[in-house]
C-alpha cells in the first residue's frame, strides 16, 4: 500500500500562512525564507507544502492547522483605506477594527471617497465566490452625481454601456429622490473604480458613491465604522 500523503490532503505552506495570519502570499514566503516559520521543529523552506499531521510555529506559537473560519461586515466611512497599510495620510479600516479581527482580509474592496459595506473574511473560498466575476454578485450603490444624468447617457450606461479603457462598463441605474443628482447603481463586476470611471466618461463627477448591499448582504442599520458577525 503506498503510505505517501494524498496530494489533495496537502496545502502550500504559504497559502496556509497566509489565510491564518492575514497576509498575502508574497508576505508569507518572506517569512519563510527569513527563517521565523518552522515545520516540525525544523526551518521551513519555500515551497513546502504540509498537512494536517504537521506543526507549524511562527514566532515559537503553534498555528492551528484547522482554521475557525470568520466573516464580517462593516460599514466603512469616507476617508479611510481597505489595505492594511495606511495610504499617505488616509488611515486604513483596520484601525476600525477590534484587534482580534485584524487577520481578516476584505472581500474586494471600495476606495478612499466611498463608503458602505465591506466584508472580510479568512475564508479564500468565500471570498473567491463573492468577487470571482463567473458567481456575478450583484451589488447596490447609492451614488449622487455633480449635476444630474441625461436621460440619453442613463439609457447608454443601462443598455449599451460606456467603453472604457478595459473593456465596456455596463449597469443598471434607477433614479432616487434623495436630490435631483441621486441614483441607485446596480451591479454584478468588480472593476476598479468601475462606477466613477463610467460616469467621468461622460463628464459626470461622483460625489457620493455608498454600497448598501453585496450579494445577500445588505447594510441596514449598521454605524459608520461598526462591524458585525454575520453568517456566510
Amino acid at each position: 500500500m503506498n503510505s505517501q500523503p494524498n496530494q489533495l490532503q496537502l496545502i502550500r505552506l504559504n497559502k496556509f500562512l497566509a489565510e491564518r495570519l492575514g497576509l498575502s502570499r508574497r508576505e508569507a514566503d518572506e517569512l519563510i525564507a527569513a527563517g521565523k516559520v518552522f515545520v516540525n521543529g525544523a526551518p521551513a523552506v519555500l515551497g513546502a507544502r504540509i498537512d494536517k499531521n504537521d506543526e507549524v510555529c511562527y514566532y515559537k506559537k503553534i498555528i492551528p492547522f484547522e482554521a475557525e473560519f470568520l466573516y464580517i461586515a462593516m460599514n466603512k466611512p469616507v476617508g479611510y483605506v481597505c489595505s492594511r497599510k495606511a495610504q499617505g495620510n488616509a488611515p486604513t479600516i483596520y484601525e476600525l477594527l477590534p484587534k482580534k479581527y485584524h487577520q481578516l482580509k476584505t472581500v474586494g474592496r471600495l476606495d478612499k471617497d466611498s463608503s458602505g459595506l465591506i466584508l472580510l473574511t479568512n475564508d479564500g473560498d468565500f471570498a473567491f465566490q463573492m468577487t470571482h466575476p463567473k458567481f456575478r454578485k450583484i451589488k447596490v450603490y447609492e451614488v449622487e452625481l455633480n449635476r444630474p444624468l441625461a436621460p440619453l447617457h442613463q439609457q447608454m450606461i443601462s443598455d449599451y454601456g460606456v467603453m472604457l479603457d478595459d473593456g465596456p462598463s455596463k449597469f443598471k441605474i434607477i433614479k432616487s429622490d434623495r436630490t435631483p443628482a441621486s441614483y441607485i447603481v446596480i451591479l454584478s463586476e468588480g472593476r476598479n473604480r468601475q462606477i466613477r470611471r463610467t460616469f467621468a466618461a461622460l463628464s459626470y463627477n461622483v460625489t457620493k458613491l455608498h454600497r448598501t448591499a453585496f450579494g445577500k448582504y445588505e447594510l441596514g442599520e449598521l454605524k459608520p465604522g461598526k462591524c458585525v458577525i454575520i453568517k456566510p
